[in-house]
């Protein structure tokens, strides 16, 4: 059995703006006040995204708010943090980046184990009319399992 997963932040906006096609599991680098902070579930991924440069992987816009008992030690709440992956892994994500509109989109936080991760998603982003198809998709879905529950099925 591996090691217990908890959650600490989803970023649930990133799958209404944009098709998920393929998901990565990051370490990320960070101080020891932003953990504490982290494990108090003080995260937000809202507006953030992953940037490769120089062979570097970082995550931008991501908050972590600061740790009430950190004082001195704490860090600015939306720097920017390096990740964590194989040079070869950053080198093919920065290949599919570079073509067809795809981006990287931090999808959740969560703990394994003592270590924090960050989930990160490749990602194409939807027009207007494909969350409008999502959404009508997902009302209809909601609708068939009304009717079957009212009927006692």
């Amino acid at each position: 059995m591996g090691e217990a997963i908890k959650i600490a932040a989803k970023n649930s906006k990133a799958y209404h703006d944009y098709f998920i096609e393929e998901k990565y599991e990051t370490g990320i680098e960070l101080a020891g006040t932003e953990v504490k902070s982290i494990r108090l579930g003080n995260v937000n991924l809202k507006d953030s995204f992953c940037l490769v440069k120089d062979g570097e992987i970082s995550v931008l816009g991501m908050h972590i708010s600061p740790y009430e008992k950190g004082n001195i030690f704490n860090k600015d709440p939306r720097r920017p943090r390096r990740l964590l992956m194989h040079k070869r892994e950053i080198m093919r994500l920065f290949g599919r980046i570079k073509q067809d509109g795809y981006s990287l989109i931090p999808l959740s936080v969560y703990f394994k184990g003592p270590r924090v991760k960050l989930e990160i998603g490749l990602a194409k982003g939807k027009k207007l009319y494909d969350k409008r198809e999502s959404a009508a998709r997902r009302d209809a879905k909601r609708e068939m399992d009304r009717a079957m529950k009212t009927r006692g099925h």
